[in-house]
């Protein structure tokens, strides 16, 4: 058993734990005490700064299990996806945190975002590109096989090509629920009025609950229920 806990890796931080995971660089991206309005600046930035490196795994991910799909290698595009779509959860589940921020609170901190949106999150773009890219490499697989996305739902539960679709739908379905979450904070914190309420901030997000990357994969479903 090693004794000797002394640093070897270069860079900062009393231990090698502390300099692989940047432990100083990353503790000091929120707003120190002297520089914060209100004390809830913490749980915010927390919140939404573990949200873009979670987006940034889940792009990495997507990008792989891109690369996995044009290899013909569909169980490990899969398996990548899976992991993409947790991801995801997590900052669905995450989003719980802000319960604890009052509209007031929030209103308090506005200052402090200037004209900042979530829409302009870099993490989000890159997911966004990033699915698709791994919608058109799916494509090309279905025309490379000469099925179409309606062939795929019945067939064998077990068989590759299927289950990646499926995982598809799962990923379109956790975006989703994601977005839904997002927008019910938005009530909830922002005090928007809700969607269809004339300028109200929460009218986009309301109708991007709705969109889906792989619109083909959803209209198959639909074919097999209404023989369209």
């Amino acid at each position: 058993m090693k004794h000797d806990h002394s640093p070897v890796l270069p860079g900062q931080g009393a231990t090698d734990y502390a300099r692989y995971m940047r432990i100083d660089a990353l503790l000091g991206l929120q707003r120190s005490p002297d520089e914060v309005i209100h004390r809830d600046e913490l749980l915010f930035q927390v919140v939404h700064q573990s949200t873009e490196l979670w987006l940034k795994l889940a792009a990495a991910e997507l990008a792989e299990a891109t690369a996995q799909v044009a290899a013909g290698r569909l169980a490990a595009a899969e398996a990548f996806l899976v992991r993409a779509t947790l991801a995801v959860r997590l900052i669905t589940d995450q989003l719980e945190m802000l319960r604890y921020l009052s509209p007031v609170d929030f209103q308090a901190m506005q200052p402090a975002l200037g004209n900042g949106s979530g829409a302009e999150s870099p993490g989000w773009r890159d997911v966004q590109g990033a699915s698709r890219k791994l919608g058109r490499a799916f494509d090309e697989q279905l025309a490379t096989r000469g099925i179409t996305a309606t062939a795929l739902c019945p067939t064998d539960p077990a068989e590759p090509l299927h289950r990646l679709a499926e995982a598809m739908v799962e990923w379109d379905e956790r975006v989703s629920v994601w977005r839904v979450r997002h927008y019910q904070v938005a009530l909830r914190i922002g005090g928007h009025r809700p969607a269809g309420s004339p300028g109200s901030a929460a009218n986009m997000l309301a109708k991007l609950a709705g969109h889906r990357f792989f619109p083909e994969l959803w209209q198959a479903r639909t074919s097999l229920t209404t023989n369209e």
